[in-house]
C-alpha cells in the first residue's frame, strides 16, 4: 500500500499533537559504542522489536538529492532542504537503521518547517542502500563501516563551510551517530540530540566534545537502559560536560510512528523538547 506524502505528514504531526572552525581530523580512537551497538542487529529480540516500515514515498519534497565529495575519493549522498533566506546554520540529520528513506525525509522536512531559519541535510551513511525487512537492517547496521562513514560526515562538514554552526540529530543508529558527529566536528556544532542511540562515554572522545547534549531514552528500553544511561550521565559529568537527560516510560523507538510500541504523547513531549533545545542552542 503505497500512503501519499501528505497523509504521512498528516499523520506524523497529529501524532505530534496528541500523543571559528578548527581543522577537523579523522578520531584515531575506536567507535566501541557505536560497534557494540551495530552488533545489536544479530541480536533476534532487538531485530524483531521493530516493525517493518510501510512503504512510503514522499510527495511535494521540500528539499533536493545532492552529492558531494569525500576525502576517501567516493562521493557522498544527503537530502538538502535550504533555508528560505541565506543562513549559517544547519541541522545534521542521522537516520536509523534502515537507511535515508523517505521517513527520514520527511522528519528533515518537519524539522525544516519547524525551525524555518536553518538548513537541513539528511545524510546516507549506508551510501544508497535502503532496508525494507527488519533483517536486511540490522545486516545494514553490523556491515556499516566506521571510517566510512566518518569521511562522510566531515565531508559534509566541508560542504556546509567553515562558518556553518550546526545541530545534530538522530535515531536509534542515528542517535549513537547524531553524538559521535557533535565529537568528530568539535566546536562547529553547537547541540546534539540522541533518540535513544548508544552514547559515547570514553573520555579520550568526550574531551573533544564541545557541543551541550539532549538525550531521548526509553525507560523499558532492553538495550539502551537504565545502566546504559546513568553511565551515560557519569562520564558526562566526569569530563565536565553539559547534558540534559529525559527519560520516558516507554520501549526503543517509541518516537517512531511504525514501530508497535509507538507512544504518540511521548513522541510530542520529546519532539518539542528537541526543537526547544536546538532553537536555544544554534
Amino acid at each position: 500500500m503505497k500512503i501519499s506524502s501528505v497523509l504521512a505528514f498528516i499523520l506524523l504531526m497529529t501524532a505530534r499533537v496528541y500523543a571559528q572552525v578548527p581543522t577537523v581530523a579523522k578520531s584515531c580512537c575506536a567507535a566501541s559504542a557505536l560497534q557494540t551497538f551495530a552488533e545489536l542487529g544479530k541480536d533476534v529480540t532487538f531485530v524483531a522489536t521493530h516493525l517493518e516500515p510501510l512503504p512510503f514515498a514522499l510527495e511535494n519534497k521540500l528539499g533536493k538529492e545532492i552529492t558531494f565529495p569525500v576525502n576517501d575519493g567516493k562521493a557522498a549522498n544527503a537530502y538538502l532542504i535550504k533555508s528560505a533566506k541565506k543562513s549559517d546554520k544547519w541541522v545534521f540529520v542521522i537516520h536509523e537503521w534502515w537507511g535515508l528513506n523517505d521517513y527520514i525525509r520527511l522528519e528533515a522536512d518537519c524539522i525544516s518547517k519547524e525551525l524555518k531559519d536553518v538548513n537541513v541535510i539528511a545524510l546516507d551513511l549506508y551510501d544508497g542502500k535502503l532496508a525494507t525487512t527488519r533483517e536486511k537492517a540490522g545486516e545494514y547496521m553490523q556491515a556499516a563501516d566506521v571510517a566510512r562513514i566518518e569521511s562522510i560526515i566531515i565531508g559534509a562538514s566541508d560542504y556546509v563551510g567553515e562558518e556553518a554552526k550546526i545541530a545534530t540529530i538522530g535515531w536509534c543508529f542515528g542517535g549513537g551517530w547524531s553524538h559521535k558527529t557533535a565529537i568528530l566536528l568539535a566546536d562547529k556544532v553547537k547541540a546534539c540530540v540522541i533518540y535513544y542511540g548508544m552514547p559515547i562515554i570514553e573520555d579520550v572522545q568526550l574531551e573533544k566534545l564541545k557541543a551541550p547534549v539532549l538525550g531521548i531514552f526509553a525507560i523499558q528500553d532492553g538495550w539502551i537502559n537504565g545502566k546504559v544511561v546513568s553511565d551515560f550521565e557519569a562520564a558526562m559529568k566526569k569530563n565536565k560536560k553539559s547534558l540534559k537527560v529525559y527519560s520516558y516510560d516507554a520501549d526503543h523507538a517509541f518516537a517512531n510512528p511504525s514501530n508497535p510500541k509507538f507512544n504518540a504523547e511521548y513522541t510530542k513531549d520529546a519532539w518539542m523538547k528537541s526543537m526547544d533545545f536546538i532553537k536555544k542552542n544554534l
